[in-house]
């Protein structure tokens, strides 16, 4: 490591199948290409235990890839306006399968490590039933820029691939929510050089998002 490289955890969570349903979508359950940051900054509060033990200016980069995507037939448990259950509802559901979300964390990632390593809660992607398989390696990143890929980045000049409005943080009451644009490209062949970005040793692009943490992401 030369005295430029940043220590980092890189983080790799596995799931054979997933779901991000895609707010913008009333009455369908139709699934985002990849996961929203304010899910995947759920998931490492969780493992903390709770946003209170998660330091407000936590940023984190990340990368998402799936096998495949399909549409199965499943059972809603609706609530009305006033809170009591409805009618079951069935609909068709998207979902991914053979996902691999990779999360760096450049921030205390001793402690990180602790905490994913024996997580306070559950670590979930997407639904309660999707449990995850968790690996982790303390690695160096580079100084240079790197190719985006498989990488979610904020959207800007040099980016490429689907442009996605996605959830960055959603306040505890889930009355507010901070939306931003982003970039994602599924293939994950993008070559475009992220500006502004560390890259690991193979080039892939590693590039901070804001921050989820409801206390500091939620902008008016």
């Amino acid at each position: 490591m030369t005295a430029t490289d940043t220590t980092a955890l890189e983080v790799t969570l596995t799931a054979p199948v997933v779901s991000f349903r895609n707010p913008l979508y009333a009455g369908v359950q139709v699934t985002l290409p990849c996961p929203p940051p304010a899910t995947v900054g759920g998931l490492l509060a969780a493992a903390a235990g709770g946003w209170p033990r998660v330091d407000p200016g936590l940023r984190f980069a990340m990368a998402f890839r799936a096998g495949s995507k399909g549409v199965d037939y499943e059972t809603y448990h609706p609530l009305d306006a006033s809170g009591k259950k409805a009618s079951p509802t069935p609909r068709n559901r998207e979902f991914l399968t053979d996902a691999v979300l990779t999360v760096w964390l450049l921030d205390e990632p001793e402690a990180w490590q602790r905490r994913l390593r024996r997580p306070v809660w559950p670590l979930r992607l997407g639904r309660s039933q999707d449990l995850v398989g968790i690996r982790m390696e303390r690695i160096s990143l580079r100084t240079t820029p790197g190719a985006q890929r498989s990488a979610v980045v904020p959207d800007g000049a040099g980016t490429a691939g689907t442009l996605l409005r996605l959830p960055t943080a959603i306040a505890l009451g889930r009355d507010r929510t901070q939306w931003d644009a982003y970039r994602f490209d599924s293939s994950g062949r993008s070559e475009h050089p992220v500006t502004g970005s560390r890259s690991t040793t193979d080039g892939q692009a590693v590039t901070l998002l804001p921050t989820s943490h409801p206390d500091t992401g939620l902008r008016f």
